[in-house]
């Protein structure tokens, strides 16, 4: 069943709306006609907030910064100089083991070469006394020849006066030869008597060194390494027995690129002394200084090391030279949990030091751009300023030319950048202590 249609409204019900309409729009101009226009304020654009730095004037020394493996300064190779069958071993003969100098090692069998002794020393004894008997002999044979050669003038004699035969001188003579001939003899083997000496006593002296090699000792402290003999083995002469590496001195060659060698020359003046002999660069290479570091986590163990030499040649493919720097007694600066022993293999950083720049400008290396930094002068107005940087190190450049003690670096950046634009510095303590830390520096 479709509903009845509802009956349209009258046109007066339907323009109720407007009355009210009007009478909002009437008050609302009686308002806003009464009311005075917003004043206009002219906006001053307020200059921003800077962080600077005093730039400070110190001492610094450069750096120079390289990484290396430890090494010891001397390894020792046990090789056997006699053959034999070992009959001993140190208890404490393994890889990584500590002796001490002189302490026995390992032994090798002695007897053939106390048997080759022995009969050298009888050899020589059954020599003196053929010596003492040719001696003797010596003297019966000298009386001999004494008695022979009286007989032989006797005979001539006789035989000149005719009461004698010729033969019988003949005979006198050929007896008187052959007494001088066995005294020659005997003089002939006693001249062969100290060459014998020598060399018996030679084969004595050899005898007891064999003897001597067969117990090889430590002939420092050592940390032994690459043990490859054992108990009951037979060694030929010149086999390796074992290796040791010195506990005294280690050593790190450390590759330091050229440009941070470069630096640590920085501030000769060349123009005195355009070249070096060999004993001024040793004289200048023996006042770098050392240190030897190492990372263990969040805490860095450091050694004092000393600058020994620099290596002969360059690694072509990185652009580095060699730098060799020694501990001393390294086994003896052990801190547990700080400061572990320096021990071979250990890949650690080498740090080197020039002799110390008076008067070095520091500013922090993030602060200078393409040659130049921001700077607040007097009026706190941002100012461009070229500079001269020496060399960078450790976050920090050192300027030689374009500031002064006190200049205000700007160590923030000023968004726009504009010469001439108000600032608002503010001093940037920690940063300026952590210039002066990074530097070396006590703040």
């Amino acid at each position: 069943m479709t509903p009845a249609p509802t009956p349209p409204q009258p046109l007066w019900r339907r323009l109720l709306f407007i009355p009210p309409l009007i009478v909002g729009a009437v008050v609302l101009a009686i308002l806003v006609g009464g009311k005075a226009p917003p004043a206009k304020v002219e906006r001053v654009p307020q200059a921003p907030v800077v962080r600077v730095i005093a730039v400070p004037q110190v001492d610094l020394a450069p750096l120079a910064v390289g990484y290396g493996v430890v090494q010891p300064a001397r390894v020792w190779t046990a090789v056997a100089q006699v053959a034999g069958r070992v009959i001993e071993i140190n208890p404490r003969l393994d890889d990584g083991e500590f002796v001490k100098e002189g302490e026995l090692l390992v032994r090798i069998d002695p007897v053939d070469y106390e048997l080759a002794l022995a009969e050298a020393q009888a050899q020589l004894a059954e020599l003196e006394v053929q010596a003492a008997n040719a001696a003797s002999s010596l003297a019966l044979e000298v009386r001999s020849l004494a008695l022979a050669e009286d007989e032989l003038t006797r005979n001539r004699r006789l035989a000149d006066q005719g009461t004698a035969s010729k033969s019988a001188a003949d005979q006198a003579e050929r007896a008187a030869l052959t007494a001088g001939t066995a005294v020659q003899n005997m003089r002939n083997t006693l001249a062969l008597i100290p060459t014998q000496r020598h060399l018996l006593e030679a084969r004595i002296d050899q005898a007891k060194l064999d003897i001597e090699r067969t117990a090889i000792r430590a002939p420092f402290n050592l940390r032994l390494a690459k043990v490859k003999v054992e108990l009951a083995q037979y060694v030929p002469v010149g086999s390796s027995l074992l290796e040791g590496d010195s506990l005294d001195r280690v050593e790190v060659v450390a590759q330091v690129p050229l440009g941070a060698m470069r630096r640590l020359f920085l501030g000769r003046d060349l123009d005195q002394a355009p070249t070096l002999g060999a004993d001024t660069v040793r004289a200048e290479l023996g006042a770098i200084g050392a240190r030897v570091e190492l990372e263990l986590g969040d805490v860095v163990a450091q050694w004092e090391g000393r600058f020994e030499r620099v290596s002969d040649a360059l690694d072509a493919d990185t652009r580095t030279v060699g730098v060799v720097v020694s501990v001393d007694r390294p086994y003896d600066q052990v801190i547990p949990g700080y400061r572990p022993p320096l021990t071979k293999g250990m890949f650690v950083k080498a740090v080197l030091s020039g002799r110390p720049r008076a008067g070095s400008l520091l500013v922090p290396r993030s602060a200078v751009r393409n040659g130049a930094v921001f700077i607040a002068d007097v009026d706190d107005r941002l100012r461009h300023r070229p500079v001269t940087v020496l060399f960078s190190q450790a976050g920090v450049s050192v300027v030689g030319d374009g500031l002064a003690v006190g200049d205000r670096v700007l160590v923030s950046d000023p968004i726009p950048a504009v010469e001439g634009m108000a600032l608002r510095p503010e001093l940037d303590t920690a940063l300026a202590e952590a210039l002066l830390t990074r530097a070396g520096v006590e703040p």
